[in-house]
């Protein structure tokens, strides 16, 4: 397994409560969209990819036959279900995003939603979720995305490297779109937004020292006025209180 795969293992299996509760992760507006964009039929099998908290796979096994949520995470994995315990179509399955264990074109339906910054190599993702989608089948992404300018995108990607090792790269919209296009998934929808994270909430999930989370602040505070401005950093008293990034949903085809 890659150091970046464990990172992602050991991140996930110390905070995998914390991943659950999120109000970020818990969004239902967020869950609301997917389903509208999915529109799920009650025969379907659907796969959730890197579930998490599993609130996709909750939200989605509502209105499917079967779904299969996976992750890395061992521990993420046996949290997860033991909240979702009330929902009897979800099975629960260790899985490597870029390495899916499923036949080819099984699914009608496949999510990932705030996860695909963590994983090292992007294209094999998306490569594997073509794989395993039925012609005509759906593919719903929610993730994080860097800007396309190359100094907001520097700076994007290491303060989030710094708050979280687990971190390996948000890509730029443009770099998402040449891996849909290359595996043949073709977008049917998108959605870019901002998304307005509170610092503490955020900076505490995966940093439990004082002296690491300040760091991370100072860096936002040693910033340019014109990147604070892009990021919406607000602050109270030297404080950081919020700020926002930019997150991209998609819906696509497979041609």
């Amino acid at each position: 397994m890659s150091d970046d795969k464990q990172r992602v293992k050991d991140t996930f299996s110390k905070n995998a409560e914390s991943y659950v509760t999120s109000t970020t992760h818990k969004n239902q507006s967020d869950l609301d969209l997917m389903v509208e964009w999915a529109e799920p039929h009650s025969s379907w099998t659907a796969l959730d990819i890197a579930t998490g908290g599993g609130h996709v796979a909750k939200e989605m096994s509502r209105w499917v036959d079967t779904v299969f949520a996976t992750d890395l995470t061992k521990k993420m994995l046996e949290n997860t279900s033991r909240h979702l315990q009330a929902q009897e179509n979800i099975h629960y399955i260790i899985a490597d995003a870029e390495e899916l264990p499923f036949i080819d074109e099984y699914f009608d339906l496949v999510t990932c939603r705030i996860a695909p910054h963590h994983f090292p190599e992007p294209d094999r993702f998306i490569k594997e979720v073509s794989r395993v989608l039925k012609p005509q089948g759906r593919f719903l992404m929610v993730d994080n995305i860097a800007p396309e300018q190359d100094q907001l995108d520097h700076f994007y990607n290491t303060f989030e490297k710094m708050r979280d090792e687990s971190h390996v790269r948000a890509l730029k919209i443009s770099e998402w779109k040449k891996h849909f296009q290359l595996h043949h998934l073709s977008i049917t929808q998108e959605q870019t937004r901002r998304k307005t994270l509170p610092f503490s909430d955020w900076v505490t999930r995966t940093l439990d020292e004082a002296a690491d989370q300040q760091r991370v602040a100072d860096y936002f505070l040693s910033a340019s006025k014109d990147i604070q401005s892009y990021f919406d950093v607000k602050k109270e008293k030297h404080s950081i209180t919020s700020f926002t990034i930019d997150e991209w949903a998609v819906s696509a085809e497979k041609k």
